[in-house]
């Protein structure tokens, strides 16, 4: 029966990332924030019981990458297209995901889609790719999703001019999904937060990472996630890999 546990996990991921989509389809970013936050939990104890229970297998690996492409790939990309729609139509807030080609301007909300072409790449890589055992080459796709899932959040809950003027502009989102895009399949190596010891020598910077991440939480709230995610792609390049 253990070895079922992992897949169930995974499952549960993915049974996370499809309602996630439902909700990201109708506008309601905060509950599609809510399922794809639920699923990346999952996501990440499917991994962990799998080691622990000493049950890994090839199947588990490519039912992973699977559940991750819809819920930190698909829903991530359906957000950035309704961002960049809102974006451009400030009045429609409230209505969910609608394609309008009657204007050149319709298009550009493709260009959220990226996000989930190149989650997809970054997966597929990851799956051949047997160097990202204790850490990622690129950026995982569940972090950028917490990063541009984050964004509809900021606006919904803090209120700040500067975050809705900012958030609200067509181009700074068009420059996010560009910059997301290149990261996930960068070469840029990034520690992973997973303890083969508990030490503190060892996981000096981890800790302290993980410290950070409170702090910032309970001063900033969701405004702190994309600084959490900035944040984690500068220490990982700043640090020496061998404290890392």
């Amino acid at each position: 029966m253990k070895k079922y546990i992992p897949n169930i996990l995974t499952l549960l991921n993915l049974f996370c990332g499809t309602v996630a989509v439902l909700y990201a389809v109708l506008g309601h970013h905060q509950v599609a924030a809510f399922f794809v936050f639920a699923g990346i939990f999952f996501d990440f104890f499917d991994g962990f019981a799998a080691r622990k229970l000493n049950v890994q297998s090839e199947i588990g690996l490519q039912l992973d990458s699977l559940a991750d492409m819809v819920t930190s790939g698909v829903v991530p990309g359906m957000v950035m297209y309704h961002l960049l729609q809102l974006s451009l139509n400030p009045g429609s807030w409230d209505t969910g995901i609608r394609i309008d080609l009657s204007q050149p301007q319709g298009l550009i909300p493709f260009t959220g889609l990226l996000i989930p072409l190149a989650s997809a790449y970054r997966l597929a890589k990851f799956n051949v790719d047997d160097d990202q055992q204790t850490s990622f080459t690129g950026l995982p796709t569940p972090a950028n999703a917490l990063f541009i899932l984050s964004l509809p959040l900021i606006l919904s809950y803090q209120d700040s001019e500067l975050a809705v003027s900012v958030i609200g502009n067509t181009w700074f989102l068009v420059a996010v999904t560009l910059a997301s895009s290149y990261i996930l399949n960068s070469r840029i190596k990034l520690f992973a937060l997973k303890f083969k010891t508990w030490g503190l020598r060892e996981n000096a910077v981890k800790y302290g990472f993980l410290l950070l991440c409170l702090a910032l939480l309970a001063v900033l709230k969701f405004a702190a996630v994309p600084l959490i995610i900035v944040l984690y792609i500068l220490i990982s390049v700043v640090t020496p890999q061998k404290y890392l």
